[in-house]
């Protein structure tokens, strides 16, 4: 049996997230100049959401709370999934890998709320 989280950073699902940002800035960092404060900048803001809600999300007490910032994560990943649709349909790079990635997050994001919902505290 795993050892409880003791910080988010020890939460593969914020692990992966994290990943997802990291990726996102070197796919961005390949978009026109023309897209500095347009798509690069609105989907490097919403990958890094879904990592720092899982963060701020991790210390929050009650159950209510922590499902709420899961769900602003979950939306930032959707919000993420259609900044990558945008980008392979504006041929600005291969989004495959990032694709995979983002629904490796969606799935951790998915158990891990209901991991919460279920808990007892």
């Amino acid at each position: 049996m795993r050892e409880p989280a003791k910080t988010f950073e020890d939460l593969v699902v914020w692990q992966k997230a994290h990943q997802f940002v990291l990726s996102a800035y070197r796919l961005s960092r390949t978009f026109p100049r023309a897209e500095t404060y347009g798509l690069s900048s609105q989907f490097r803001r919403a990958a890094v959401s879904v990592a720092a809600n899982i963060a701020e999300g991790f210390r929050k007490r009650g159950k209510a709370d922590k499902l709420r910032f899961l769900n602003i994560a979950q939306g930032s990943l959707e919000e993420s999934r259609y900044y990558l649709i945008l980008a392979h349909d504006l041929d600005y790079g291969d989004v495959s890998g990032l694709r995979a990635v983002l629904v490796e997050v969606s799935k951790l994001l998915e158990a891990y709320s209901q991991a919460i919902l279920n808990s007892d505290s």
